[in-house]
């Protein structure tokens, strides 16, 4: 595992609302998470979990704190640059509940949808989308219809659509939800085999606590802050 730094939070703090309305949802946060781990984040729902994914992914902005991207720093009691949405392009996967693919598209087409928003040469993406189609077992479902897979076959292809841009983080909201015991533990153990073998550090909300054993460590929000939790861990290797 990696000793570089993938996420660094500082004193991270999100609420909503005014007078009466007003929530704290998150509370002085502050984290490391290193390229390679896999890491679980645990807690109730309504707890903050989407909204500290959205945080970290750039979509949403907290309400004060500081977080870097690796080496560089995106948040500042502000963002520190207008182009978040590059950020995301650029540096992050997302793999949600549902696959999300695009049902009149085949299953390259899918894939090669955030390298033409990147416009890289299609020969290019073909290449990329075919490697990874083939990582994840399922190089002959290419010209496919997300229709004509299992659901385990199609969060396969979602989770190869992380990984089109060559993310240095990868954010699942909890990406086995839909997917029966068996199914789960394979997703679960294809991204601890992605998060080694190519140095991306991984976030997964679950709320199976089956599932912690495969990850690194867990990360749990309580009380409105992050604390981290390694007894539910083993190394499976």
């Amino acid at each position: 595992m990696s000793q570089e730094q993938a996420i660094k939070i500082e004193a991270l703090n999100k609420s909503f609302g005014k007078g009466d309305a007003f929530v704290d949802v998150i509370q002085d946060a502050s984290f490391t998470i290193n390229k390679g781990e896999l890491v679980a984040l645990v807690a109730p729902s309504g707890a903050g979990k989407t909204t500290l994914l959205m945080m970290l992914g750039c979509v949403d902005a907290p309400t004060s704190g500081t977080i870097w991207l690796g080496e560089e720093k995106v948040y500042d009691n502000k963002w520190l640059t207008k182009e978040t949405r590059k950020i995301r392009r650029e540096k992050i996967g997302f793999i949600f509940q549902a696959h999300y693919l695009i049902p009149f598209l085949n299953i390259i087409d899918n894939l090669r949808l955030l390298p033409q928003a990147n416009k890289t040469d299609d020969k290019q993406s073909k290449a990329k989308a075919r490697e990874l189609l083939k990582y994840f077992d399922i190089a002959e479902k290419e010209k496919a219809m997300p229709s004509q897979l299992s659901g385990g076959q199609n969060q396969r292809v979602a989770i190869a659509r992380a990984l089109m841009n060559d993310p240095e983080i990868i954010l699942a909201d909890e990406p086995t939800a839909a997917l029966d015991m068996a199914r789960s533990i394979d997703v679960v153990k294809m991204l601890k085999k992605i998060a080694s073998e190519q140095d991306v550090a991984i976030i997964m909300v679950t709320h199976d606590e089956r599932m912690l054993k495969y990850c690194d460590r867990v990360m749990k929000i309580e009380n409105k802050g992050i604390v981290f939790d390694d007894e539910h861990t083993t190394k499976i290797l």
